[in-house]
């Protein structure tokens, strides 16, 4: 890689190295990455396109999402791969994308430049070389501090689980004069693989607790709980 091409990238490797709070090792990885094809047809002699890196990344995505999946989702298999297929979807990386600003940090062509940083499945693309790069730059587990706080925020939001806590809701209100609650009463672990405890009380009655790795599945937890207690599985 020429060095006028570094002096062209600098910025952008700088601004995705603050996105993503991670700082490359190997600067020709962070270049790739933010390299668009329409930049890479532009400047073939110069650089690589991220294309390479985009399909590296999403095996590596479908791993870390997979194997987290498997270690704190209770679930059967059907569960689980509409879990995965939700969380690693062009949807979805796009609002991974937007959420960090990744649009501002790729390197399009002329042609490009307008449309590119909106371009749905372009900042998906984007995400999954940004992903291979670090991989290939630090090792899985930087991948891991880096997506699996999206990744777990979403599973804590996503409809494909039971909504235990509706359920429970029916329950109690069939009962006039209760109160149901959920309260966050303890939580732990890095940053990146936070563990939290939630207890559900019917009117000052603590009922049950669950955890999770977010406070929304920690709260859907408390009310699986409180559900199994009544019998409903």
């Amino acid at each position: 890689m020429s060095a006028s091409f570094y002096t062209g990238a600098e910025e952008k490797i700088s601004l995705l190295e603050k996105k993503i709070n991670y700082s490359f090792t190997n600067k020709k990885l962070a270049a790739d990455a933010v390299t668009h094809s329409s930049f890479y047809n532009e400047h073939k002699h110069e650089t690589e396109s991220n294309e390479r890196l985009e399909f590296l990344g999403d095996s590596v995505l479908s791993l870390i999402t997979c194997e987290y999946l498997f270690s704190h989702i209770h679930e059967n298999e059907g569960v689980l791969t509409k879990l995965k297929a939700a969380l690693v979807c062009e949807d979805s990386l796009y609002a991974f994308a937007k959420e960090k600003g990744l649009g501002e940090c790729l390197l399009f062509g002329k042609g490009e430049k307008a449309a590119g940083t909106e371009r749905k499945s372009t900042l998906a693309d984007a995400v999954e070389a940004m992903l291979g790069a670090v991989y290939l730059d630090a090792g899985i587990e930087e991948v891991k501090k880096i997506i699996l706080p999206y990744l777990i925020s979403c599973i804590g939001e996503s409809e494909v689980l039971h909504d235990y806590k509706t359920m429970l809701q029916e329950i109690v209100q069939k009962n006039k004069g209760e109160l149901l609650s959920y309260e966050i009463i303890d939580e732990s672990g890095p940053a990146h693989d936070k563990m939290f405890v939630c207890q559900v009380k019917i009117n000052s009655n603590v009922i049950a607790k669950g955890e999770g790795h977010s406070k929304k599945t920690a709260e859907q937890a408390a009310a699986k709980s409180a559900l199994a207690l009544m019998g409903i599985k």
